[in-house]
């Protein structure tokens, strides 16, 4: 059996991320990937391929609360979830990190300060070449180096819109964006500002995923190897309970086992459950890190909300998502509790209306829905959903995941996209720009949407409270590690990416000390 220093189960933000941060260090590290590199193939680009057929979408069935069968918006490739996400990479506000009231209860403290976090969110948007403007957003926290790269420019369409909010008052700003673009030089860029971007994968590498910028880097040394289809089924340890002492995989039908001195997994936020969870044994009889009973509680995965507006002029923008508003995030005017964030998302295409809402477009005449589309200026919401101990990961008989979930923070989330129809609605505008009566079509994001998934295998100090230490250690193991979303104690208002990026570098250089 081959034994390795660290086995990193996972390959996306968290554990590509991590494989790269390590593997200078000379040590013998092995990268378990359950599913195969993404194909480069013509279909990265195909909308329908993307949004209507869902040919990346993972086989998974997962089961509800009541038992009901279900497909998770789930992707296994090298890179994880983020070969197909926005790349919005956003850090979380200062004010997370501390307790926070919402209209539903508590946000929970994390353990540790953003301050803590800090010097990590830096070599995190370093690592993964993000492009912003510091100083626009009023929310931002402080940050000890400039963006590595300018700022996206908006497109005319979306400048308009920029300098209307600003003319009203609001604090727009350019989004923090995690795309591989030289605006200065184009013919070297490696991004094209193709409407192809949010939600797809991309064909030249151009996204700051955690395969071309975590797993490539790291496969350059030697001492790095990576398994690809090869799925850790459990964990087992030594007699006394303490130790993991191996790693079981499936791979092509064959069952594996790895030894590592260090074991870090990185599966998201269900998956790194369900694989403590199957690991229970005699010392465990709950699963590995659970004495707590807190792995797979706190399932979170924001409450979010597309939503298009139709302008009565064309928006011929090809990359929309330039453009964030947090002026709600920590509440308003008239409403004392934190409503959320506001930002663009990839440009409306007709087929896209068919794969969200096909019952209700598939007898629209297609005229309609190219129509919508070229009128349509579209936005993401993303209200805090809160930790809630029976929002769980739990195991079904046959293996597969049971997600109990139930909303939280409704109020909020309605009133946040009742800010922004006011916005729209209000602000002083000709003719030509939106239309005074707004036609709105708003897709809720059902329980198999699992983009943003997090908090089921917390951090923190209290280990009767947490499944993890502050260095992200099993409480009850000395040898394992946890570096995704799932350690989150709160999710805030904005995609959690780079924070489980940060964290994940954090908890690094704490290993790189460990094994020195």
């Amino acid at each position: 059996m081959d034994a390795y220093d660290v086995i990193i189960i996972g390959t996306g933000a968290g554990g590509g991320t991590l494989a790269r941060h390590l593997a200078p260090s000379g040590k013998r590290i092995l990268l378990l990937e359950r599913g195969d590199w993404l194909t480069r193939e013509p279909q990265n680009w195909d909308t329908a391929e993307v949004f209507v057929d869902n040919r990346y979408i993972s086989a998974d069935t997962w089961y509800d609360a009541n038992g009901k069968t279900f497909q998770p918006q789930i992707h296994y490739f090298v890179g994880g979830a983020t070969k197909l996400y926005g790349a919005a990479l956003y850090r979380l506000r200062k004010e997370d990190f501390g307790e926070l009231r919402h209209h539903d209860g508590i946000s929970p403290a994390w353990p540790i300060s953003y301050d803590d976090l800090e010097p990590y969110y830096t070599l995190a948007e370093q690592h993964y070449e993000v492009h912003g403007a510091r100083g626009e957003d009023p929310t931002e926290p402080p940050a000890s180096a400039p963006y590595p790269f300018p700022a996206v420019s908006h497109e005319p369409r979306i400048q308009r819109l920029a300098d209307q909010l600003e003319a009203a008052g609001y604090r727009p700003f350019h989004a923090p964006c995690g795309v591989r673009l030289d605006e200065g030089n184009m013919p070297y860029s490696h991004c094209v500002r193709c409407s192809t971007c949010d939600g797809f994968p991309c064909l030249v590498h151009a996204k700051s995923d955690a395969e071309v910028l975590g797993v490539r880097p790291a496969l350059e040394h030697a001492n790095v190897t990576l398994l690809t289809n090869a799925q850790a089924v459990k964990l087992e340890t030594d007699a006394a309970g303490t130790t993991v002492t191996e790693v079981v995989v499936e791979q092509d039908g064959k069952t594996e086992r790895y030894a590592g001195s260090i074991v870090v997994v990185a599966c998201g936020a269900a998956n790194t459950a369900k694989l403590l969870l199957a690991s229970a044994n005699d010392k465990h009889p709950n699963g590995l890190a659970n004495g707590s009973d807190q792995v797979g509680r706190n399932y979170m995965f924001h409450a979010s909300q597309a939503v298009l507006a139709l302008s009565r002029d064309e928006n011929p923008t090809v990359f929309q998502k330039t453009l964030g508003l947090n002026d709600f995030y920590f509440g308003a005017d008239d409403f004392d509790f934190p409503l959320g964030n506001i930002q663009m998302i990839g440009k409306s295409q007709p087929e896209m209306f068919r794969g969200e809402k096909p019952t209700e477009t598939k007898l629209a005449p297609e005229w309609t829905l190219e129509r919508m589309a070229r009128h349509a200026i579209d936005f993401w919401l993303s209200t805090e959903d809160l930790p809630r101990p029976e929002n769980r990961v739990t195991l079904e008989a046959d293996g597969n995941i049971r997600l109990a979930y139930s909303p939280t923070n409704d109020e909020s989330k309605k009133r946040l996209y009742g800010k922004l129809k006011s916005i729209l609605g209000k602000l002083n505008m000709n003719p030509d720009h939106l239309i005074h009566r707004f036609a709105y079509m708003k897709t809720e994001i059902p329980v198999a949407g699992v983009a943003h998934q997090a908090g089921t295998c917390r951090f923190g100090s209290d280990p009767a409270m947490s499944a993890l230490d502050t260095n992200c250690k099993a409480h009850e193991l000395d040898n394992l590690y946890v570096v995704d979303t799932s350690i989150f104690p709160s999710i805030g208002a904005v995609n959690p990416a780079l924070t489980a990026m940060a964290n994940s570098l954090r908890v690094g250089d704490h290993l790189l000390e460990r094994l020195a």
